[in-house]
């Protein structure tokens, strides 16, 4: 009985459909475990101890240490006329001990380190935010791309459907000696390459949840994906009003902007090394000989200060140096700009264009069925040919497919206009970009919506499924 159950169990485990990922799945698990996600965060916490080692040059420095020595000869002074015990000023085993703390009081070079530091730290920040939006948009890219395959792969299989009944009904009819041989290998081809081309598609489909399966840092691909959401976006929006909201929200624009100013601190710092150096150090001291003092330690405390006056020009090739490097960081930064306005242009025209292309293909779809239920009507009025009747399936399943990718294009499109805008998977500039846990809407709004809508999943419609023609009277 424990053995049927066992294969009971099996065989339930072995039947049971693989799980179903959706977007905001794929999403989720790519915030969690993304490995260039992870890395970039990685980075990130690295970038964030610039600021503790900058302060470290300028907060005290606390040392001790000490020794022992074995002196070859002892020096001491008999008592006499400097005292009645004798004085140790060598010992023969000589045990030290010393104390030391160093602050710096002006040091000008320092103050402007540590102000880039924490420039160097937000740029930092920036920039893997920036990735962070980039791998999340190839996510999103992937899982549309798989959703669309699979799509193709159900036309397709309905096609390998429709192909298979009439050739098995060609067959019957054949062998009654009602249709021609013709007829059954134009049955047989029609199936075979329908058959090929299934394959095809179930192998791209294949590879893009590879794709996708890594991507999300999983160990296969082996899970359906659900229908996409369609992103909701205003198609009418003046293009400068979206220019705006790219450069007042996309985070490479903003590392951009502040790596111009950080090549400015940088430049103040190079000023500020020609200026004096002022600090203060104590200490203490402990030894076994007592020496002329007649103490065993002692303590001091220095004030010191250093001025570089010529260093060999150094200061001045530095100054030359950062003088280029905030002309580079202006250059930069006018170029992200510019690169933010293209691709809002750009991403603009290739929307209405993926658009009209997808109100295209569904006019095509439709003409398609519609000429696909009069050449059925015709054929079985006796008005139609085979050929025709092949010839107007075959037409519907590259509509049917042409429609699917047009749809991905007018997604992804979509997506990207949403990124090139800073909308996707976008955290607000001004907040703590170093939390890790926050995860904020998938789509923002953007400027001309007539109202907020979340993603919701996209009604898919269903290509109709032609009916099953019978053989050919030939």
């Amino acid at each position: 009985m424990s053995s049927l159950l066992a294969l009971t169990l099996a065989a339930s485990l072995a039947a049971a459909p693989p799980p179903v990922l959706t977007l905001q799945d794929a999403l989720t698990q790519a915030r969690k475990e993304n490995l260039d996600l992870k890395a970039a965060q990685a980075r990130l916490r690295q970038a964030d101890t610039a600021s503790r080692k900058a302060w470290s040059g300028y907060l005290p420095t606390i040392t001790v240490g000490g020794a022992i020595i074995r002196n070859s000869n002892a020096a001491v002074i008999p008592p006499g006329p400097l005292g009645p015990e004798p004085v140790v000023i060598q010992p023969l085993i000589q045990r030290t001990f010393q104390a030391e703390a160093r602050q710096a009081i002006i040091a000008p070079q320092l103050w402007a380190g540590i102000q880039a530091a924490y420039k160097s730290e937000r740029v930092a920040e920036l920039t893997v935010e920036q990735a962070r939006r980039e791998i999340l948009f190839g996510v999103a890219q992937a899982y549309y791309g798989a959703a669309a395959q699979a799509q193709a792969v159900t036309v397709q299989e309905r096609l390998v459907d429709l192909n298979g009944a009439r050739a098995k009904d060609t067959k019957v009819r054949f062998d009654a000696g009602t249709v021609t041989r013709v007829a059954l290998l134009r049955a047989e081809q029609d199936l075979s390459r329908a058959e090929q081309d299934l394959i095809r598609a179930r192998n791209a489909l294949a590879s893009a949840k590879l794709v996708l399966a890594t991507l999300l840092n999983v160990d296969s691909g082996d899970f359906e994906v659900a229908p996409p959401p369609e992103p909701q976006v205003p198609v009418q929006t003046e293009t400068e009003v979206l220019v705006q909201r790219s450069l007042e929200q996309r985070a490479d624009v903003a590392a951009a902007r502040e790596t111009t100013e950080l090549a400015r601190i940088n430049k103040r710092g190079v000023w500020f090394s020609y200026l004096p150096t002022l600090g203060v150090t104590a200490t203490y001291r402990l030894a076994n000989a007592a020496g002329f003092q007649g103490s065993n330690d002692i303590w001091l405390i220095t004030f010191g200060a250093n001025w570089t006056i010529w260093d060999g020009g150094l200061r001045e090739a530095n100054l030359t140096e950062a003088s280029a490097k905030i002309v580079e960081a202006q250059a930069n930064s006018r170029k992200a700009e510019l690169t933010a306005k293209e691709e809002v242009q750009r991403s603009q025209l290739d929307l209405q264009s993926a658009l009209a292309n997808r109100l295209k293909a569904e006019q095509t779809v439709e003409l398609a069925r519609e000429s696909q239920r009069l050449t059925d009507v015709s054929f079985k009025a006796g008005v139609a040919t085979y050929l025709e009747v092949a010839d107007a399936n075959t037409a519907l399943t590259n509509a049917e497919i042409g429609l699917v990718a047009e749809r991905l294009q007018a997604s992804v499109a979509a997506l990207r206009l949403l990124r090139s805008v800073g909308a996707f998977e976008a955290r607000p500039l001004d907040s703590d970009l170093k939390k890790e846990d926050v995860t904020p809407p998938t789509v923002q709004p953007l400027p001309g919506a007539t109202e907020e809508k979340p993603l919701q999943p996209a009604t898919q419609e269903q290509p109709a499924q032609p009916e099953q023609q019978p053989a050919p009277q030939q």
